[in-house]
């Protein structure tokens, strides 16, 4: 893709990234705190607009995954990394909000440990950590930089995390959020100017209708409506999500995480049918791309410069703000959460983030490259296990012991495990099984609860 440029859409593309890194470090030049709240919460300072800049840039670091599946199925990419997703936002901000910011926590797993227990909390921190692991962000790091530069897949992994590191490392969540900010803005213009200049270039609706099959214009495209629902069991998993809770535990009040969580949702919504619709076209347009890289190659065989160094930015700014947020939390998770170093707090943390760095990479390759399934398989792991118990112990705290916490986890771990390992060959979904199982456990144990 590299040839696909010229002098000054490579410039536009380093001087934002360069830009970035200037914003983050200066607007941090004097302060050393040495608070370990400051350093993982930002001291609970999360205003309105930094709120939503750093929540809606860090979900979409799978930006290469999401543009496949509409590349390959149009619409069903908005029913299933959109729609979905939205119930699950406004859920939070109208239901938990309040109850999660209740105790003031630092973490979801000490949240856990004050509606549950101990023991619950343990198991939490090594099932979300499963979940925080960014194996599908590094790969799509890897994807990204192979495609532009020609760089061999491993090495542009390796490359992706240093850059990340680079900040995050040094500069805790206070870092991560300044980055955020310029992130938020290049990646939403990016992909909404796209979506613009096809419609202006190709035209509308029509279009696409005339070049695509009818399948792209299906809710269910060419799947299942089993598989449609297994994503939004997925979606919900939002509900127990360790990055999103972080932003509510950083946020000045109720009123700023509740209203950032709308307006984000809103925001959401018009990337998804941007990203959704830039895709289908590019699909109308190259038919035969690998799919993996067709949003990329479109976007750079139809924009003039030096807008393709600025798109080109913003597919990055995507995935590093989404990159960033997963290794800071999966180290927190692992030093404070897992290990429970109570002194050398910060060392042990950034300890933490370098190990989950490499072992993401490590991972990748278990997965040989497809995001999907990444996403498929975290995905059904976390919100098979602790959504049940977690939700229902956020209603209604401590009326779970601790241990029926930790059995109902548990019951939806085999669910899922007997999914994978004996029924695959009818497709069953690994979610449904996993979810049916933690609720019917529960069902048993209110039931003997009553009965006693």
């Amino acid at each position: 893709m590299l040839n696909k440029l010229n002098f000054l859409d490579i410039f536009v593309f380093f001087a934002i990234l360069v830009f970035t890194y200037l914003f983050v470090f200066l607007r941090l030049k004097k302060k050393k705190s040495s608070d370990f709240l400051d350093y993982l919460l930002m001291g609970r300072r999360l205003t309105l607009p930094l709120f939503i800049a750093t929540l809606v840039s860090t979900w979409y670091g799978g930006i290469l995954g999401v543009t496949e599946i509409a590349f390959n199925d149009g619409i069903y990419n908005f029913v299933t990394q959109g729609f979905f997703w939205y119930l699950s936002y406004l859920f939070i901000a109208f239901f938990l909000v309040t109850k999660i910011k209740r105790g003031n926590p630092i973490t979801l797993p000490e949240l856990i440990k004050n509606v549950a227990g101990e023991k619950s909390s343990k198991l939490a921190s090594y099932l979300y950590l499963f979940n925080l692991i960014p194996i599908a962000y590094v790969m799509s790091i890897g994807f990204f930089i192979q495609s532009i530069f020609a760089i061999p897949f491993a090495s542009s992994m390796i490359l992706g995390v240093t850059l990340v590191l680079t900040y995050s490392y040094f500069t805790g969540f206070e870092g991560i959020v300044y980055s955020d900010v310029i992130q938020f803005f290049v990646m939403c213009s990016s992909v909404l100017m796209l979506l613009i200049y096809s419609v202006m270039h190709f035209g509308g609706l029509s279009y696409l209708q005339s070049s695509l099959p009818k399948s792209y214009f299906s809710p269910l495209g060419t799947q299942s409506l089993g598989e449609v629902l297994s994503w939004g069991l997925i979606a919900f998993g939002t509900l127990i999500d360790p990055n999103f809770y972080q932003r509510i535990f950083a946020a000045k009040n109720e009123k700023t995480a509740k209203n950032g969580i709308i307006i984000s949702t809103c925001i959401w919504c018009v990337f998804d049918l941007s990203t959704t619709f830039g895709a289908m076209y590019a699909k109308a347009y190259m038919p035969q791309a690998q799919s993996s890289q067709a949003y990329l190659l479109y976007a750079l065989e139809v924009l003039p410069s030096p807008l393709k160094g600025f798109f080109l930015a913003g597919m990055l700014a995507t995935i590093l703000s989404t990159l960033d947020s997963f290794l800071f939390l999966a180290g927190n998770t692992l030093s404070f959460d897992i290990l429970g170093f109570k002194k050398n707090r910060l060392k042990a943390h950034k300890a933490s983030i370098l190990f989950i760095g490499l072992f993401s990479i490590t991972l990748s390759f278990l997965f040989k490259g497809s995001i999907k399934n990444v996403w498929q398989a975290l995905g059904s792991l976390s919100a098979s296990t602790l959504l049940i118990p977690t939700l229902f112990s956020l209603k209604w705290p401590k009326r779970l012991s601790d241990s029926q916490f930790v059995l109902i986890s548990l019951m939806g771990l085999v669910g899922v495990s007997l999914s994978h390992l004996y029924i695959p060959q009818i497709q069953i979904q690994p979610i449904y099984t996993g979810v049916l199982c933690s609720c019917c456990t529960l069902g048993f144990t209110l039931l003997k609860n009553q009965l006693k």
